[in-house]
């Protein structure tokens, strides 16, 4: 299996060459990991705070009367998608895990988005009172009048490329929040017009995602009445994410796919600034600790994640700790909005260095050609961004960083027992004008008519 991965160096990721980088540490050494005091029980934790929540969200969106509330999304084996993509069966089995159709939010960010607002509102609750047994009440008590009275004096911020500030804007307003979502020049002009019909307020910036966080921070910081929901620091956004974890451990069981030492899993997830990708790789190490294998995912020309994780290796020593895609000659430019960050998040990274399996990076006609195979073979609508895990398996299998991974881990016997799942993250609520210009784009990319 061949992929389009360049050797890495300083010249590739400049001139926006696709590269693998796969980590060397130690994994068996890695097989429960921690930061900062969090574990499997702060997963459990968002787990159990989405369920006692579940009431109240199928009361205020009708989309979830058939799952009771429960946002979760379709695990699915794709033998056409695999057969495309050139996965043959000695390399193991391709599934979906299909977050471009979780509803509410219609993308990744329904999960950590909607968990940290939920969290906020539970905390604005309990110290009003209007939680009388606790934990333990019924939470459609938030859904009166009082409840929407109290939460209609608080105001909920977040800045956003687009994705994410859907998740929180649509969650905050519907209960009674007053919300503001500062977005970046990349976030696509539907994303904020779906916003403000829900009533939310959208604070446009010229600036890129960095600027969007920073400006939204700067005017939380100067209400006392206003929670900013920080992409960048957050706990509650990566412990939101990592709820998806225990779930898709069920729907692998399910679908009768072993994870052990011999069933080795490979996890593909898209990448911007880091708590989306970083969160669901967290829950999935504390579940399956060195059998699981997480790469990450993103455009070319925003490597942010790759980036940081060579900050102080010889290849970046010179660019300091904390370094920008802007410092190794990237402008951040993307059709793949959601991924367009140009600074990791240092948290996000600091979580993930100790088991992290790689990063790789895709070029933009690649999202797009996979964007419309995706549809041609299993019917999966996505948007750009949302393709990017989809090169994981012929960047891990085809590339010279790749194989020497598998062989370092002793992988390679095990291949045809493996799992691959490529995490799809939006395009639910993509408009059909914009979406048929994605799979034109893909088709010429493919060389096929568009």
């Amino acid at each position: 299996m061949t992929s389009p991965a360049t050797p890495l160096s300083l010249a590739a990721l400049r001139t926006g060459l696709p590269v693998l980088w796969a980590s060397s540490a130690d994994r068996a050494a890695a097989a429960l990991p921690a930061f900062n005091g969090i574990s499997r029980a702060d997963v459990d934790r968002s787990v159990a705070r989405l369920a006692r929540f579940a009431p109240l969200l199928e009361r205020l969106f009708p989309e979830l009367e058939a799952s009771a509330g429960r946002i979760e999304s379709d695990l699915a084996a794709t033998p056409h998608l695999q057969e495309a993509l050139g996965l043959g069966a000695g390399h193991g089995t391709l599934m979906v895990k299909g977050d471009h159709g979780l509803p509410v939010a219609g993308s990744i960010k329904a999960r950590g988005g909607i968990h940290e607002v939920l969290e906020h509102a539970e905390a604005v609750a309990l110290a009003a009172g209007l939680l009388p047994e606790g934990l333990q009440s019924d939470y459609r008590l938030l859904a009166t009048p009082v409840a929407r009275t109290l939460f209609g004096r608080h105001k909920v911020a977040v800045g956003s490329t687009g994705n994410l500030g859907l998740a929180i804007g649509v969650m905050a307003s519907a209960l009674g929040f007053q919300a503001v979502v500062h977005m970046s020049a990349d976030a696509k002009q539907w994303k904020k017009d779906r916003l403000r019909r829900r009533g939310v307020e959208v604070v446009e910036h010229v600036g890129d995602y960095a600027e969007a966080v920073a400006a939204g921070r700067r005017a939380a910081d100067a209400d006392p009445l206003c929670h900013f929901v920080d992409d960048e620091q957050s706990l509650s956004l990566l412990l939101g994410y990592s709820a998806a974890a225990p779930h898709l451990a069920r729907q692998l069981a399910a679908a009768g796919r072993t994870v052990d030492a011999t069933h080795p899993l490979f996890v593909y997830l898209p990448c911007g600034v880091g708590g989306a990708p970083g969160g669901i790789a967290f829950g999935l190490a504390q579940i399956y600790g060195p059998h699981v294998h997480c790469f990450f995912a993103e455009p070319t020309r925003s490597p942010c994640f790759l980036v940081e994780m060579l900050a102080g290796t010889p290849l970046l020593s010179h660019l300091g700790e904390h370094p920008s895609v802007y410092d190794v000659g990237q402008d951040n430019r993307t059709e793949a909005d959601g991924l367009a960050v140009p600074r990791a998040s240092e948290m996000a990274a600091a979580v993930v260095r100790p088991f992290i399996g790689g990063v790789y990076t895709v070029e933009d006609e690649t999202l797009f050609r996979q964007l419309h195979t995706a549809a041609v073979t299993e019917g999966i609508r996505i948007e750009p961004s949302a393709a990017a895990g989809m090169s994981g398996p012929a960047m891990l299998l085809g590339s010279d960083a790749g194989r020497d991974y598998l062989r370092r881990h002793g992988l390679e016997p095990h291949l045809p027992n493996a799992t691959h799942i490529a995490w799809t993250t939006g395009g639910l609520f993509v408009p059909d004008e914009e979406y048929a210009r994605f799979r034109a784009r893909g088709a010429i990319a493919a060389g096929q008519p568009a």
